[in-house]
C-alpha cells in the first residue's frame, strides 16, 4: 500500500501528489480550470491529462479531498456508487467544491477502474464537536431539515497541524490542548482537545469566522437583509459579494496579505486598517478558545498567511502575555517548522508548514488498511 496518488480538486485547480510511503514521487498543480485563455476547460479533463501523464503501476489506492462530508461522513470512506450518490446529495451545502471534489472521484474511477479510492472529508474532523458548538440558535425543527449547523472546514490540515505540532513539542497528542490557526486564502480556528476538535470558527460554510482573502467573515445577518431591501440587491449579487468581493480585497483592494504588508508599511491607511481589522478577528477567537479549552499547551499558526507573515503572528498575539502567549522576534522571523514563543513560556507558540496532501494520504492508507 505504499504508493497513493493525492487529488485535491478546487474550484478552479486541481493539485495532485504520487506517494511511494513518504516519498513525493511526481506532483504538480494544474490551474485556471474553465478560464478563457487559462488551462484545461474542466475539471475532468485536468484530472484525465494527470492520470494519463502518471506513471500509475503499483499503485495501491487514490484519495479524494472532499469539502462537504455533512453529517453522512464523519470519517474517510472508501468511494462505491452509494458514497459518490451521497456527496452528490450535499452539493447544496458546498456548490463551488463539491461538484469539482465529484468530477476527480469520477474521472478517476473511470481511468482506475480496479484501484480503490477514499474519499476524505474537509469536514469530517470536526464532527466531534459538542452540540453547544456545533448547534446555531434558530428553529430546531427549521435547523434539522435543512441542515443549518457548524460543520467547520479545514479538518484535514488542522488534524495534519495539531498532530505535527504534538511531534515538534516531543509530547503526547492525547495529552494536549491546541490553538491551530489556518490563516491562507480562506482561514479558519480550531480548538483542538487531546486530538479532538471542540470549537472552529467556520461554519454552515466556509464564510462565517476569521477575515480572508475575499470573505468577510463573521457579519451581522441584519447586513444581507439591508443590502436586499435598501440596495436592492439579490441573493445571488449578495453572495458574491460576501464569499469573493470582502475580506482584505473588500477593505483594501487587494486579496494577498503581502501586498496589503507592503501598503501599510508605505503608509497606506486602508491597509493599516485593514491589518488591524484582521488581526483583531485572530485574536478575538483566541481568545475566547482559551476559554473554552481552559488550559492551552500550544498555538499553531499555518497556511500561506499563518507560515509567512510575521507581523501578523505579531499583532495577533500582542498583549497575551497574561495568558502565557507570548513571541520571541528572533525566533518569529526565521523560517520552517518552529517554536516562536520564547525559551520557557507557558504557552508554545509554533509555525507549521501545513500538508493536507500528506494527511489525505495517510487516511487513505488506513481506511485501506481496515479494508484488508
Amino acid at each position: 500500500m505504499s504508493r497513493i496518488l493525492v487529488l485535491n480538486c478546487g474550484s478552479s485547480s486541481v493539485k495532485y501528489r504520487l506517494y511511494d510511503g513518504d516519498e513525493i514521487q511526481d506532483k504538480g498543480t494544474v490551474e485556471r480550470i474553465g478560464e478563457p485563455g487559462g488551462g484545461p476547460a474542466d475539471h475532468e479533463t485536468a484530472v484525465r491529462e494527470i492520470i494519463e501523464r502518471l506513471d500509475l503501476n503499483g499503485l495501491a489506492g487514490v484519495g479524494h479531498r472532499v469539502v462537504h462530508g455533512g453529517r453522512k461522513f464523519t470519517t474517510p470512506a472508501l468511494i462505491d456508487d452509494r458514497v459518490f450518490a451521497a456527496i452528490e446529495e450535499l452539493v447544496p451545502l458546498a456548490p463551488l467544491h463539491n461538484p469539482a471534489n465529484l468530477a476527480g472521484i469520477r474521472v478517476a474511477r473511470e481511468a482506475l477502474p480496479d484501484t480503490p479510492q477514499v474519499a476524505v472529508f474537509d469536514t469530517a474532523f470536526h464532527h466531534t464537536l459538542p452540540e453547544a458548538a456545533a448547534m446555531y440558535a434558530i428553529d430546531r425543527e427549521t435547523a434539522e431539515r435543512y441542515g443549518v449547523r457548524r460543520y467547520g472546514f479545514h479538518g484535514t490540515s488542522h488534524a495534519y497541524v495539531s498532530r505535527r505540532t504534538a511531534e515538534l513539542l516531543d509530547r503526547p497528542y492525547a495529552d494536549l490542548n491546541i490553538i491551530t490557526l489556518h490563516l491562507g486564502n480562506g482561514a479558519s480556528a480550531c480548538a483542538v482537545q487531546g486530538g479532538r476538535s471542540v470549537a472552529t470558527s467556520m461554519g454552515m460554510s466556509p464564510l462565517e469566522g476569521l477575515v480572508m482573502g475575499t470573505r468577510s467573515g463573521d457579519l451581522d445577518p441584519t447586513v444581507i437583509f439591508h443590502l436586499r431591501r435598501e440596495a436592492g440587491m439579490g441573493v445571488d449579487d449578495i453572495d458574491d459579494l460576501l464569499n469573493h468581493r470582502s475580506g482584505l480585497l473588500g477593505l483594501t483592494g487587494a486579496n494577498d496579505m503581502r501586498e496589503v504588508l507592503a501598503r501599510r508599511d508605505a503608509g497606506d491607511a486602508a491597509a493599516a486598517l485593514a491589518f488591524d481589522v484582521y488581526c483583531h478577528r485572530i485574536k478575538g477567537y483566541l481568545g475566547g478558545y482559551y476559554a473554552l479549552l481552559g488550559r492551552v499547551d500550544a498555538v499553531a499558526f499555518t497556511a500561506g498567511v499563518g507560515e509567512h507573515a510575521a507581523p501578523v503572528r505579531e499583532a495577533s498575539l500582542a498583549g497575551l502575555e497574561r495568558l502565557g502567549i507570548a513571541v520571541d522576534p528572533a525566533r518569529n522571523a526565521g523560517r520552517g517548522d518552529r517554536v516562536i514563543s520564547p525559551a520557557g513560556a507557558e504557552v508554545t507558540v509554533c509555525v507549521i508548514s501545513t500538508d493536507e496532501e500528506r494527511e489525505i494520504a495517510r487516511e487513505t492508507r488506513d481506511v485501506l488498511a481496515a479494508e484488508r
